[in-house]
């Protein structure tokens, strides 16, 4: 007696490969929108350094009488950073916080002191802040005489 040899059909292969492409085309848009949701994220924490930038910069200028010093913006941690507070300089009382979630990075100057008039005071960081997740990158550049802030980039 003859033994039969156990193989697959084409028809079976070509189900299973039908199944594995379901999963791929269903797999990759989510996957996407994954990765979306970070670079979102990376300029949703540019843009609020950047409102927090231009906040301290208010409250330098609009307490310069009661506050002399200034205000300061000042990165927390280790570059990259976690987290940053904003400080009323006199006092060293931290104002606000806020922290930076992963996996968006925080790189670059790390305090940025603002005087009476808006503008950056001397010993303040002169370096770009960069926030990045992948492939994109925001660039945080802080103008020294005026104080004004920009965002660029994504």
């Amino acid at each position: 007696m003859v033994a039969k040899k156990r193989a697959v059909t084409l028809v079976e292969m070509m189900v299973v490969v039908a199944i594995v492409g379901a999963f791929v085309f269903i797999a990759i848009p989510s996957l996407n929108n994954f990765f979306a949701v970070y670079h979102q994220q990376a300029n949703a924490v540019a843009r609020q350094i950047v409102t927090d930038l231009r906040w301290t910069r208010t409250l330098a200028i609009t307490n310069a009488v009661s506050h002399p010093a200034g205000y300061s913006l000042q990165m927390v941690g280790s570059s990259p950073y976690t987290s940053y507070q904003v400080v009323d300089v006199n006092s060293g009382t931290a104002v606000a916080s806020l922290t930076i979630g992963s996996p968006v990075s925080c790189t670059g100057g790390s305090i940025f002191t603002f005087g009476p008039l808006g503008n950056l005071l001397t010993g303040s960081s002169t370096t770009p802040i960069t926030v990045s997740y992948q492939s994109k990158t925001y660039t945080i550049t802080i103008i020294s005489a005026t104080g004004i802030a920009k965002c660029t980039g994504g």
